[in-house]
């Protein structure tokens, strides 16, 4: 069992030089301990994964530009996450909006190869499985 992730959980980047908030839109209709719940499909960038400050990843072209300009120097970036696919895995037993809950374990891949992880939930109440 995980707990469930909701507006405000903080979130990190390993290529990203600060920590952000997931933003949950009440579109879900769902709250759990009095804040909109997530589920997998809150995975957008800028609508629910806001900017992790830098980025370092030289998949990033504006990183490898910037990098190349500083004569091999690492130069990061302003962050701007680009995440294809859902959250992974979900709470499959426990839905929301008919999609996964989205629980402290779950992880979303940006393109640019970093993996963003969930540090703290925004809740510690409500447990999904």
């Amino acid at each position: 069992m995980g707990v469930q992730t909701v507006m405000g959980a903080m979130m990190l980047c390993s290529f990203g030089t600060a920590p952000c908030s997931l933003v949950v839109l009440p579109a879900n209709r769902t709250l759990s301990a009095k804040m909109p719940a997530a589920n997998i499909m809150d995975y957008k960038p800028v609508v629910n994964l806001p900017t992790f400050a830098m980025c370092t990843s030289m998949a990033n072209p504006a990183t490898a530009s910037a990098t190349s300009a500083a004569s091999g120097v690492l130069t990061p970036t302003p962050c701007v996450p680009v995440t294809a696919a859902p959250w992974v895995p979900g709470a499959p037993k426990t839905l929301i909006a008919n999609m996964p809950a989205l629980s402290e374990s779950s992880k979303c891949i940006c393109s640019y190869g970093g993996v963003i992880s969930i540090t703290f939930p925004g809740q510690v109440q409500v447990m999904v499985n």
